[in-house]
This record gives C-alpha cells, sequence and structure tokens, in this order.
C-alpha cells in the first residue's frame, strides 16, 4: 500500500475574506477530503497534516480580548487548541467523504508533538507574524504585556511575531506509523506540530509556532512514499504574478533547489512548501506534488500540478 503525507494549506479551512464560522470551515473542508478520500477508496494509506494560521490567530485574540477575565493561556497550549479543533472538522469532514465512497475506515486525530533545537537562531530573534493587525496604541499595550510586535507599513498595522523553529523529529512517529500501518486515516502534527524543547532531562513547551509544510515532510520522511501539498494555485510557478509566468509540471530536486535559490518563490507561501517539497524527495528519493485539491486526481496522474522528482 502506497503510504501518502498530505499537507492541507490554511486556505482549504478558510479562504480569504471569509468569516471563520464553523460552517464556512466546514464547507471548504469537505471539498478538500472528497479528492482524499477517493484516494483511500483507490488502496493508499493517508496521513494528514493541517494548516492553523487563522484559528491560532483567532485563538490568540480572544486570550488577549479575556485576559482580564481568564488566565491567558501561552501559545504552545494555544497550538494544541487549534489542533484539536481544525482536527475535529477534519475528523467530521473526512469520515462523510469516505462514507460517500463506500470506505469504511476510521479517522483519528492525534495530538502531536515536535522537537526543535533549543539553540535555533528563531527563538531568539522571531520572524512569523500571527493574528490580527493592531494599531499603534493596541500594539504598545500588547508590548507591555511581554509580546513582540513588528509594523507592517504596507498594511498600516502591527502584528505579534513569534519564532517559527524548524522541526527535528515528531515526537509521536512511532504512534504515526502504528495507526496509519493499522489502516487508520490519520490527521497529525496539526500546525506544524507543539513545538518542544529538551532542558534538565524534561520536555517544556516553546512559544513558536513551526511550519506545518516542514513538519509534514520531517513525518513523511520516515515513512512515507508519497508528499502532496494542497495550496489555493494549480501548481508552483516560475516568475509568480509577472507577464512571463508559467507553471512548473515536472522538475527534479536540483532544478526545484535553483529556482528557489533564484527568489520564484514567496517566502510566505509558496517557499516552504518547496523547501519541504525538497527535503521530502532528496531524504527519500520518493515523489512530491504540489497542486490544489480541484486538480488533485488529475496530478496524481501526472495530468496537473507540479511534481518534484529525485
Amino acid at each position: 500500500m502506497t503510504d501518502a503525507v498530505v499537507a492541507i494549506g490554511g486556505n482549504a479551512i478558510l479562504r480569504c475574506g471569509e468569516e471563520a464560522t464553523v460552517e464556512n470551515q466546514m464547507n471548504n473542508l469537505r471539498r478538500t477530503c472528497a479528492p482524499l478520500a477517493r484516494m483511500v477508496r483507490r488502496g493508499m494509506g493517508l496521513t494528514l497534516v493541517h494548516g492553523n494560521g487563522p484559528q491560532v490567530g483567532n485563538i490568540l485574540l480572544q486570550n488577549e480580548l479575556a485576559r482580564d477575565e481568564v488566565p491567558a493561556m501561552p501559545l504552545d497550549v494555544c497550538v494544541a487548541q487549534s489542533q484539536g479543533q481544525i482536527g475535529f472538522m477534519l475528523q467530521q469532514a473526512m469520515t462523510e467523504a469516505l462514507r460517500r465512497e463506500g470506505v469504511a475506515r476510521s479517522v483519528v486525530c492525534l495530538l502531536t508533538r515536535v522537537m526543535v533545537d533549543a539553540n535555533d537562531p528563531e527563538l531568539a530573534s522571531p520572524s512569523k507574524p500571527i493574528g490580527p493587525y493592531y494599531d499603534a496604541a493596541q500594539a504598545e499595550r500588547m508590548m507591555s504585556h511581554g509580546h513582540r510586535m513588528r509594523e507592517d507599513v504596507a498594511r498600516k498595522g502591527w502584528r505579534r511575531v513569534v519564532p517559527s523553529p524548524r522541526p527535528l523529529a515528531v515526537l509521536e512517529e512511532d504512534a504515526v506509523r502504528g495507526l496509519v500501518t493499522a489502516g487508520h486515516v490519520l490527521i497529525a502534527a496539526g500546525g506544524g506540530g507543539i513545538p518542544m524543547v529538551e532542558r534538565d532531562g524534561r520536555l517544556w513547551g516553546v512559544e513558536a509556532v513551526v511550519d506545518k509544510d516542514l513538519a509534514a515532510s520531517v513525518m513523511a520522511s520516515e515513512f512515507g512514499d508519497l508528499m502532496i501539498f494542497l495550496t489555493d494555485v494549480d501548481a508552483a510557478y516560475l516568475d509568480h504574478g509577472g507577464p512571463a509566468q508559467r507553471a512548473i509540471g515536472d522538475a527534479t530536486v536540483d532544478e526545484m533547489r535553483r529556482y528557489l535559490a533564484e527568489g520564484h518563490f514567496a517566502p510566505g507561501s509558496m517557499g516552504p512548501k518547496v523547501q519541504a517539497a525538497i527535503d521530502f524527495v532528496n531524504n527519500s528519493e520518493r515523489r512530491a506534488v504540489i497542486t490544489s485539491p480541484e486538480l488533485l486526481d488529475k496530478a496524481l496522474e501526472s495530468k496537473a500540478g507540479t511534481r518534484i522528482v529525485f
């Protein structure tokens, strides 16, 4: 059986401009899960890794608004909350999709931690913006509460910035492997996993967020035969947004590494997906695919999307 690891982008859960209602998120997830259920019907093992950007941002905002009434939770706990919240919705949508395909398969959501390096430079110099935009007065209040803030001149607002260290290993890897081998559809490393470091013989949560594409790649490198990145565009593009933009079809790791170095992929969007795909294919000598949920069936037949090989 082919085991696929699928990294589901945040747009597959909540599209730009949509209100973060349960109904909107469930409708998006139902569309995303339809082709995934067809993969399972064709005999593939499936592990799903989801993003959590808008959702964890909302949790942080709720923390801030209620901090005088309810103790605020640290970011690692908020990531755990988002794993449960999104994992439940994805579990529901995937179960519905499997039933429509006539597949009797359990969908399991696993609370997942990832190890990061306690000396990762990101922990000292945070770069990842999260949560809503604030005006200057609100940002000053946030900084008085110990948060790091950065001004976005183009958007005329301030956002909280947190570390985004590189994931090294998934702590629940043996459980992930066992559940997939047993035939379950698994949801793991949601939001990139809960970041942990080891100090004095103990594991400690870190006030950080881990890139979900990189976490998915780490997990897939251990047992995956195929790595899929679902996003809101049909493929990775060269010169994206320019008059000469062109989709990348088949490409090797070396070609994608060169395109990445040339600056074709934006750091906050396609860049992490391409880097994660390079890491997976380079470590496993297997295949990675970047495409949209709507084109996944065709991408698996090499008729759409970007397909990266060793």
